[in-house]
């Protein structure tokens, strides 16, 4: 008995066409990878990131802890993951290109590693294109230390509020939402 063509018999089913379209999957998989980093936007963000002039930040703070910067490198490390590319500069002019103005506004630093840290941070932004606004957010991270935190100085557990801020605010890039309210709020 012989069997028709695309059924199972003594050898794996053949169906015209099959081997091409799963050519074309792997040729449209390939070159989406390639092309990614070419259609990243590059979006401009000041490093370090400033303290806003009326920010509520105890000046222990701002002396002593990093956090402006960590909050760009945070940022510029996990841009990629949305398909976003950021460039730092030292001063922002906001008339060309995709602009991310961003500010802490708040920083507490209570408790420490023997009664318990608790931490927090907030930083504003605006999304320019072009010196156009076309979006503001807000992001605010509280943590209590995580794990070891008896063991961590309070500019380490800060650290940690603007990293997570770092990664809410790569992810809001990909898909910019005026008014948007990140994190914690």
């Amino acid at each position: 008995m012989t069997l028709p063509r695309g059924t199972l018999g003594d050898r794996a089913p053949t169906f015209q066409g099959e081997s091409m379209r799963h050519s074309l999957r792997a040729a449209v998989a390939a070159l989406s990878c390639c092309a990614t980093p070419v259609l990243a936007a590059e979006i401009h963000v000041q490093d370090p990131v400033p303290y806003a002039a009326s920010s509520y930040i105890a000046e222990n703070i701002k002396t002593e802890c990093r956090i402006g910067a960590q909050l760009a490198s945070a940022l510029g490390k996990d841009a990629p993951r949305h398909g976003n590319t950021i460039v730092f500069d030292t001063a922002l002019p906001t008339d060309h290109g995709r602009v991310l103005q961003l500010e802490l506004v708040e920083a507490q630093s209570a408790g420490n590693a023997f009664s318990g840290h608790f931490k927090s941070a907030t930083a504003r932004g605006v999304l320019f294109q072009e010196g156009k606004q076309i979006a503001s957010v807000t992001a605010r991270r509280t943590s209590r230390g995580g794990a070891f935190a008896g063991f961590k100085g309070s500019c380490d557990v800060l650290e940690r509020t603007v990293n997570a801020i770092g990664s809410d605010l790569a992810q809001w890039l990909a898909n910019p939402v005026d008014g948007a309210k990140l994190g914690d709020l």
